[in-house]
């Protein structure tokens, strides 16, 4: 395919880089790739409420431009990567969109349904992916077997097993390694996440269907609001949970994850938990 994928050549690249704070060099250069990976992560959080407030998930550009940049709201994969890899396209980066099944830790097999990005410079290929939630990558990791990195207090390596060829993202946690999600080099395009994104937001098995899922990561927290459980985790493991009542979810919302809320979506979420009772727990 030859043009533009991911709509670069429309996207407003001065009101992206000021949403996520990037005031630095824009030539496509590692550096520069590693420090509008940290910023967009630092900026926009991982969330759902789309999904919980029964509203369609648009992944048109405009669409991602208007909530993500001018509402300063987030989003989950699909959101996040269609956004970034637009800004990285315009910016002269390679981008490759990829398809990913997550594992989380457990061997259970899962369908493609994360939406993670490659990224070429200089003949290496990285791992770009700003749409994981709280356990994501800070930073490109190069997709390398054996390859390793610490971000911020945390480590993450990728592995290629040797049977299947597939890559394997894995992050350390106390009882060793686990596995994030696993990949092939197969490239997806945005059509591919419409279709994941379609089962994500509307299957009645879809985990996101269900309850408010929020996340953050962070050089040295974690935090993710999941239905009414806040859970902060340090990175010696340690954890600090506790509930959260639904009226104070939109002010939490701002504080711990940068996610602004218009007075009447503030208002719909907070009915929304409140009908959900223990169910949204």
């Amino acid at each position: 395919m030859t043009g533009s994928i991911w709509g670069g050549d429309r996207l407003d690249l001065d009101a992206y880089l000021a949403r996520i704070g990037h005031t630095g060099d824009r030539r496509p250069t590692l550096d520069t790739l590693r420090a509008l990976h940290r910023a967009h992560s630092a900026a926009i959080g991982f969330e759902n409420l789309e999904v919980v407030l029964g509203r369609p998930v648009l992944l048109d550009l405009e669409s991602l431009q208007a909530k993500l940049v001018r509402q300063r709201r987030g989003g989950y994969c699909y959101e996040q990567n269609s956004l970034y890899a637009a800004a990285l396209e315009r910016l002269g980066f390679r981008v490759t969109g990829l398809g990913a099944r997550v594992r989380n830790g457990e061997d259970k097999l899962r369908p493609v349904s994360h939406a993670t990005l490659k990224v070429t410079l200089d003949g290496t290929d990285w791992i770009t992916d700003v749409g994981f939630g709280g356990e994501a990558l800070l930073e490109p990791i190069p997709l390398r077997d054996g390859a390793e990195a610490r971000q911020g207090a945390w480590d993450f390596g990728i592995v290629r097993e040797p049977d299947t060829g597939i890559w394997v993202l894995r992050s350390r946690r106390a009882d060793g390694w686990a596995d994030l999600y696993a990949f092939t080099a197969e490239e997806r395009f945005p059509v591919d996440y419409t279709v994941y994104n379609h089962y994500t937001s509307t299957h009645p098995r879809s985990p996101f269907i269900r309850r408010v899922a929020v996340q953050k990561p962070g050089p040295d927290v974690r935090r993710t609001l999941i239905g009414r459980e806040l859970t902060e985790t340090r990175p010696d493991f340690t954890r600090e949970v506790r509930q959260v009542a639904p009226e104070e979810v939109p002010a939490l919302l701002d504080t711990a994850f940068g996610i602004t809320l218009t007075e009447q979506d503030a208002k719909e979420l907070v009915a929304r938990y409140e009908a959900d009772g223990d169910d949204a727990e």
